[in-house]
Formats: structure tokens, sequence, C-alpha cells
């Protein structure tokens, strides 16, 4: 099984500045150099169309940061996912802690997001991960197993198909790192509960 490598732009970027940044994917050759890795990434909504344009062609895939729930209406700055697909984007990532956080996302409209992009053709990277409070508490397993069972619940028969993803938020932008053994303790919990939900579990990627 491949792995798989995405890059969250997070809100940074510019047209220039991707463009530099895209040139210096493309003269990498990542098919060549990577080829047993899958890799994508993510820029801010607004440049997707620029960024699936230079990369086509490539072995390099796009994603979104971010997907409604909703498919269309009312729902004004939100951006449905086939309007994210129509422009060339296979990933959307659902569920980061800043969403979770700035935005109050729950774990309902986590698992709503990556039903979604599902049914807009989309691969959903859900995001698990526990604060450093929650951590050093106790209460990571808990966390995690109660963002991903969300998902696992709404997705039903479909849950396979998501990539999930592990980010501790106490390791983000702070300098830290999950050591190997945090991370990959972790992950055998989330395998485990995927196990329990469908018989894809093993050939399911888990991102750290």
């Amino acid at each position: 099984m491949k792995k798989l490598v995405v890059g969250n732009w997070k809100m940074h970027g510019s047209r220039a500045f991707n463009a530099e940044l895209i040139q210096g994917l493309l003269v990498a050759d990542l098919a060549t150099t990577a080829p047993n890795a899958d890799v994508a990434v993510c820029p801010p909504c607004v440049f997707l169309a620029d960024v699936a344009d230079a990369l086509q062609g490539s072995a390099i895939a796009v994603g979104t940061q971010d997907i409604s729930a909703q498919t269309q209406g009312a729902y004004t700055g939100e951006v449905a996912g086939p309007m994210i697909r129509e422009f060339g984007a296979t990933y959307a990532i659902v569920g980061h802690s800043e969403r979770r956080s700035y935005h109050a996302e729950s774990d309902q409209l986590v698992a709503d997001k990556a039903k979604a992009a599902l049914s807009h053709g989309l691969v959903p990277i859900v995001c698990v991960g526990e604060t450093l409070a929650q951590r050093e508490a106790g209460e990571t397993a808990a966390v995690v197993k109660r963002q991903l069972s969300a998902v696992i619940h709404t997705l039903a028969h479909c849950a396979g198909e998501m990539v999930v993803a592990y980010e501790p938020v106490w390791a983000i932008g702070t300098g830290l790192s999950a050591t190997p053994h945090q991370a990959q303790e972790v992950h055998h919990l989330l395998r485990a509960q995927l196990h329990a939900a469908t018989p894809r579990a093993d050939q399911m990627t888990i991102l750290y």
C-alpha cells in the first residue's frame, strides 16, 4: 500500500508564492523520487483552480482545506463539494483542529462534511486529535475514538473510503511533536476502531 503525504497550506500563499512552490514540486519529480507515495497539496480554496491547472499531468493531487456539509443554497461563505470537484480536487480535509476550535465544529458536523465529500467524489481526510490538557488527563483514547466514531456512524458502509489523520492539537505550531511511540499508540487505537467498523480497515491510510 502506498503512503500518502498531504501538505496543508493553511491560510498562506499568493499567486506568485504558489507558482514558485509548485515549480519546486514539479522539479522534484515526485513520481520518480517518491514512487511509493501519493502526494497532495491543499491550498486555500481561492487558489484551487490555479494550483490544479499548474499541477495538471503531474503525480501531485489537489485537495481542499474544508468543505460545506451542504450541496447548495443560502449558505454565505460556504463552498460546496460539486464546486470543489469541478476545479480538479481529489481530497477534502475535514475536522482539522483549527476548524473544531475556532469555528466550533462538532463531531457530527465533521461527520456530515465527510459524507458530503464522499458523495461528491472527494476523499475525506478526517482529522482527529487531543489537546495537551486532554493528553495529560489521560483522555487521548476517549477523545480520538469519540471523534472518529461520529464519522464511522455517519458514513456507515462507506467508512472504509476515508483517510484518517491523527493530529495531536498540542503538537500544532508549538514546536512540539509526538514521538513515534505516541503516534503509533494512537494509530493502533484508531486501526482497531476501524477494524470493528469496516472490512477495509487494513487497506485504509492513517496519517500523522
